[in-house]
C-alpha cells in the first residue's frame, strides 16, 4: 500500500496547488512548511486570510483595492487628477507606481474584455469609468487626458478599443476636450505590466500616441 499524506495536509497541498503557479511538488512543500511553523503564527496567518476579503474594499472612485471607502492615491492632493491611466488589475497600477514615473490617478478595470471565458464589458468597470467624466465625481477636477494602459495583448487590445468608443461617444455628446492616449510600445506584444521592469513602463509612458 502506498504512503498518503494525512487528509488534512493533503486537503491544504491540494488548495495550495489551485493556486496561479504553484505545481503539486511546490503545494506540498508549502503545505510542510504551515505544518511546521509556530501555532501562534500559524493562527495569524489564517487570521489574515480569513479576514481579507472582508477588510478589502474597492476605492470608490478608482475602484483601486483598499481598507478604506478611497485609495490612498485618489486622497493624495499632490496627484495630478486631470490624467487618468486604465488598468486592467491593481497589479498593473503597483507597477506603474514603481520609480515614481507617473503622478497621475488610476481607473482599476478589474480585469478586460474576454468573450472566450464570457466576460464581456458589463463585467469589468467601465461604466464607472464614464461617470468619472462628470467633474462632480472626480474632485470636481476636469480630466485632460484618459491614458489607456490595458496589456498589449488581443484581449487588452480589444478593451482599449472598446472604452475608446465609449469615451468617445460622451466626449462628442457633451462636447469636452479630453485626449486619449494609449501607452506606448516599449511594452512587447504579449507581455504583462505586472511583469514590466520600471524602465520599459517609463519608456511606453514617454511614448503614449492619441488613440
Amino acid at each position: 500500500m502506498s504512503a498518503k499524506l494525512p487528509r488534512s495536509l493533503q486537503n491544504i497541498s491540494l488548495f495550495l496547488e489551485r493556486l496561479p503557479g504553484i505545481g503539486e511538488k511546490s503545494a506540498k512543500r508549502l503545505a510542510f512548511y504551515l505544518l511546521r511553523l509556530p501555532d501562534s503564527e500559524l493562527k495569524q496567518f489564517a487570521n489574515q486570510i480569513a479576514s481579507v476579503k472582508e477588510l478589502t474594499k474597492k476605492c470608490k472612485v478608482c475602484m483601486n483595492l483598499s481598507e478604506e471607502i478611497m485609495c490612498a492615491i485618489c486622497e493624495d492632493l499632490s496627484r495630478d487628477k486631470s490624467v487618468i491611466t486604465v488598468v486592467e488589475d491593481t497589479l498593473d497600477l503597483l507597477s506603474m507606481e514603481t520609480g515614481n514615473i507617473y503622478n497621475g490617478v488610476y481607473h482599476v478595470l478589474h480585469g478586460r474584455i474576454d468573450p472566450l471565458n464570457h466576460i464581456g464589458p458589463e463585467h469589468i468597470y467601465i461604466d464607472k469609468l464614464i461617470d468619472r467624466l462628470d467633474p462632480k465625481n472626480n474632485f470636481d477636477t476636469e480630466i485632460k487626458e484618459i491614458v489607456l494602459a490595458t496589456n498589449p495583448d488581443m484581449e487588452g487590445e480589444a478593451t482599449a478599443m472598446y472604452i475608446k468608443r465609449k469615451l468617445q461617444d460622451v466626449i462628442t455628446a457633451k462636447q469636452k476636450l479630453i485626449t486619449i492616449t494609449r501607452l506606448g510600445y516599449g511594452l512587447p506584444m504579449g507581455g504583462n505590466l505586472e511583469y514590466a521592469d520600471y524602465m520599459t513602463l517609463k519608456k511606453a509612458l514617454e511614448n503614449r500616441q492619441r488613440f
